[in-house]
Formats: structure tokens, sequence, C-alpha cells
């Protein structure tokens, strides 16, 4: 595929990515205010994004998606540079603008990214155990363990009943 077509590609696909998480949120507004066919409607629709995002996503995956070996060491470095570079940049800037909520979601994600570089970084160097049953995900704040789910989340507080299992 051409540079031209393949930036294209990558762009369009990210676009419906976004989409599809954006149709989901607006799907959940219409339910609060009960309105349940149109929120019918956008879940249908983010569906079709997510069919639209893997089928850009399918075209340009031998550039995104390698093998596991380096797939892990791209995606420790980015949550690596991610948690010490941009989070605190973010959390920098709402601080300065008085933006509470914003400076909570930022640190959280800072630092469950940090845990998900630990995670990386164990699987790189094989020091994750050969059988993991499942993962435990906090709907809080993001945090990830392979441990039993804890009674509240190390980085948000959040109660055991938030954390959704990944098997």
């Amino acid at each position: 595929m051409k540079e031209k077509t393949r930036k294209n590609v990558y762009d369009a696909f990210l676009g419906e990515a976004k989409a599809y998480f954006r149709l989901l949120a607006y799907a959940e507004k219409a339910e609060e205010e009960d309105v349940p066919q149109v929120a019918l409607l956008f879940r249908a629709i983010a569906e079709a994004e997510r069919v639209h995002a893997t089928s850009h996503l399918n075209l340009v995956k031998d550039i995104l998606v390698k093998d596991t070996d380096t797939n892990l060491e791209k995606s420790f470095k980015k949550e690596k540079s991610i948690s010490q570079n941009e989070y605190p940049d973010f959390i920098k800037e709402a601080e300065e603008e008085g933006e509470k909520a914003a400076t909570i979601t930022f640190s959280h994600a800072r630092d469950a990214e940090a845990h998900h570089a630990k995670l990386y970084e164990q699987a790189i160097y094989h020091l994750i155990k050969d059988e993991v049953a499942a993962y435990h995900v906090c709907q809080v704040c993001g945090y990830v363990t392979e441990k039993k789910i804890p009674d509240k989340c190390p980085i948000c507080g959040a109660p055991k009943e938030k954390f959704k299992t990944v098997e």
C-alpha cells in the first residue's frame, strides 16, 4: 500500500475507533434519558463503526501488529512513556486550570499505565507464570492485576465489586 493511502487508512481506523466509543457514550446517555430506541440506534451504529475500524485495521495490521515479543516491547515502551511523560503534563495543566476531576482521572490513568508497563516487563522477561487463569481490571481507573481481586484498588480505592475479570 502506498504511503498516503496507508496514512489515510490508519487515520480512518482511529476515527472509526473513536466513533465507536463516542456512540456507546451517546447510547448510555439516551438510556439515562429513557429514550431506548435512540439508545439502540446509537449502539447499532457503534457496532457498524467497530466493523469499519476492524476493516481498516486489517489493512494496516502489518505495520501495527508484529510478533508477540515485538508487540510486548512496543507496548511496554508506550505504557512507560505515557505514564512518565504524557500524563504528568496533563496532570500539571489540569491542576493549573483547577480541573480536579481531570487531575484525578489523569492521575489514576498514569498510575495504572505504570503498572501496565510492569506487567509487560514481566512478560518480556518471562517472569509471569505460564498459566494465568485471569486478569482483573478495575473499572474505575484501569488497574490490572493477575492476582486475586484486592479488597480495594491500590490506585483509586474502588471496592472489589468494581473489578471485571478478563479470562
